[in-house]
């Protein structure tokens, strides 16, 4: 269908544009980290990168008409690492990170102006975002997409799908009022593969003249998910150790009885089994709060979270027979989790890389999300130009 365009907002490591794959050309992207925008210049190149805090972005940084705008805006305040502060907290006085959204906005409105505002809009973000400031967060977007003439739905996408990670998170795909949407690609009410209730309750706290915009998207069922989480687990790593046998057995006295018989059951297996370790504050039964160390065999990894986030790094368990050994999850391993392929390249710093993929979105889902849904509408909007262009 010939080249796409597209800007890549809080951009990180350019994991949608890896999602959107070759017929999509970048047009602008744009990260206020600079350790990220040097990991996107590493592997797309910085032809049209800014590394800019977004509110410092201007509509003349912006080249061309894109036919999309992707967002994964920042989530830190929209997640249970953020207390839920919301879209429109303020630290201090001082607009929070995930107020970023609104200068955001202000671009798309500009461009809009400009007679170049994009037909399609990605909104990607944690489940929060839901739910977050008692759902006001949600409609307050809602609002700004339907009075800028934009029809819109939401989707909510696991990882666990595509990639051996429970990860999941909120699509809102919205489109220019304008444009003609396919009607397969329309469903007459919630799926519930894509709109649990807490989609639907949100969907419902719109106003009214907002939910006159909404649709709910349809969705094929994804390919079955082939690889499992020991697959991607190297045992010689690069960029970590494995931990000395004390610290092992310091990690496994950290454990609840519970925890410690799903490692002696892998053991009595007397093969190579591979879980994953999360380190949490829990109450004993007298209430005293101790840090528990919690295991899971389920053939899935936990979602990737950032040290900043509030969470600890996710630690590798393989148990081979009597033999148990533990160790941070590798950068490659996280990266593999995201989807990324192996030639994706890294930062070389070990926090550096946790962070790029644990900020990042979920490659497969993208592609997922864009020949399904995105390329299918472009593809119309073109074929029916070119019928009137014809006439």
């Amino acid at each position: 269908m010939g080249n796409l365009s597209f800007y890549e907002f809080f951009c990180g490591g350019g994991m949608a544009r890896a999602g959107l794959g070759a017929s999509w050309s970048c047009l602008f992207a744009n990260d206020f980290d600079p350790m990220k925008a040097a990991t996107y210049a590493a592997n797309w190149g910085g032809e049209h990168l800014i590394c800019e805090d977004v509110a410092k972005i201007s509509p003349s940084d912006l080249s061309g008409a894109a036919d999309l705008a992707w967002a994964s805006f920042p989530c830190q305040d929209l997640s249970l690492a953020g207390v839920y502060a919301g879209l429109g907290a303020a630290n201090a006085g001082e607009r929070t990170r995930s107020g970023t959204f609104w200068p955001f906005w202000s671009l798309v409105r500009a461009l809009k102006a400009e007679n170049r505002a994009p037909k399609l809009i990605v909104l990607e973000n944690v489940h929060g975002l839901l739910t977050s400031n008692l759902g006001r967060d949600f409609a307050a977007i809602g609002k700004a997409l339907a009075r800028e003439g934009y029809v819109f739905g939401a989707l909510l996408v696991d990882a666990i799908h595509f990639v051996p990670q429970s990860r999941p998170r909120v699509f809102i795909v919205a489109v220019d009022g304008k444009v003609a949407i396919p009607a397969a690609l329309k469903a007459e009410g919630p799926l519930p593969q894509w709109h649990p209730p807490a989609l639907v309750t949100a969907a419902e706290g719109l106003a009214p003249r907002d939910r006159g915009k909404w649709l709910w998207w349809r969705l094929p069922q994804p390919p079955g998910r082939s690889a499992i989480f020991a697959d991607l687990v190297e045992d010689d790593p690069v960029g970590v150790v494995w931990h000395s046998d004390a610290e092992t057995r310091k990690l496994l006295a950290m454990m609840t009885p519970l925890n410690l018989s799903k490692v002696e059951t892998a053991k009595r297996k007397r093969k190579r089994i591979v879980g994953s370790i999360y380190k949490r504050t829990r109450h004993d039964a007298d209430g005293t709060k101790r840090q528990r160390a919690e295991v899971r065999f389920d053939n899935v990894a936990g979602c990737l979270r950032t040290p900043s986030g509030g969470s600890s790094r996710q630690t590798i368990i393989v148990v081979k027979g009597a033999r148990v050994r533990t160790r941070l999850l590798a950068p490659r391993e996280a990266a593999r989790l995201m989807g990324l392929r192996d030639d994706y390249k890294l930062p070389v710093r070990y926090n550096d890389a946790y962070h790029v993929a644990g900020d990042g979105v979920c490659v497969p889902a993208v592609r997922h999300i864009a020949s399904n849904l995105l390329e299918p509408i472009l593809l119309s909007l073109r074929e029916n130009s070119s019928r009137v262009a014809a006439e």
